[in-house]
């Protein structure tokens, strides 16, 4: 079996930080179809698992809903453990005839774990308190490192902040941010 590379998901920003036992994600609102914008105001970052794990996706709508609730499922299977969860659908993900033909990354944490996830397998934890993807990914990611380094600001005001420098630089991302605390 051919490996299929990790989709470049040229469409959207969605980044988690954490400082000091606070924690947030956010991402932007913009729906792009090709060059065309075709939504301002989408939200691709939400609370499941009894508003204990926050998810967000960059690709297909539909096939991120349809991985949130395969999550959520092992969530509620291993009692709450992120990494076990986020394990497990990476499996399924890369081994089910119809899960592997979707294209999206998803971001997963809670105050304890930030994982980024794709169809090929990876279950990739960060270095530091930062996860980010979409086209505007590494963009909210420099802003962020900057921020925790030289900044006092809390979790939520630097997703934000990143967010907003990563919008006045990636097209795929605009300035109508959604952003959750855990």
């Amino acid at each position: 079996m051919q490996e299929k590379p990790i989709p470049r998901i040229i469409a959207t920003t969605v980044i988690g930080v954490r400082r000091n036992g606070q924690a947030a994600m956010g991402s932007d609102g913009q729906v792009t179809i090709g060059e065309t914008i075709m939504k301002h105001t989408t939200k691709k970052v939400r609370r499941i698992f009894n508003d204990q794990v926050v998810v967000g996706f960059a690709g297909a709508s539909a096939d991120a809903m349809a991985l949130f609730d395969k999550f959520e499922n092992e969530l509620e299977k291993y009692k709450g453990n992120v990494n076990r969860a986020a394990v497990e659908l990476a499996k399924i993900w890369r081994t089910d005839k119809y899960l592997r033909q979707l294209e999206a990354l998803l971001t997963v944490m809670n105050k304890e774990t930030m994982l980024i996830i794709s169809g090929t397998g990876d279950v990739i934890e960060t270095d530091d308190d930062i996860i980010a993807i979409g086209s505007g990914g590494a963009f909210a990611t420099a802003a962020a490192r900057a921020l925790l380094r030289h900044t006092e600001m809390n979790a939520r005001e630097i997703v934000a902040e990143s967010l907003r420098i990563a919008s006045e630089i990636c097209i795929y991302t605009n300035n109508n941010f959604t952003i959750i605390e855990l």
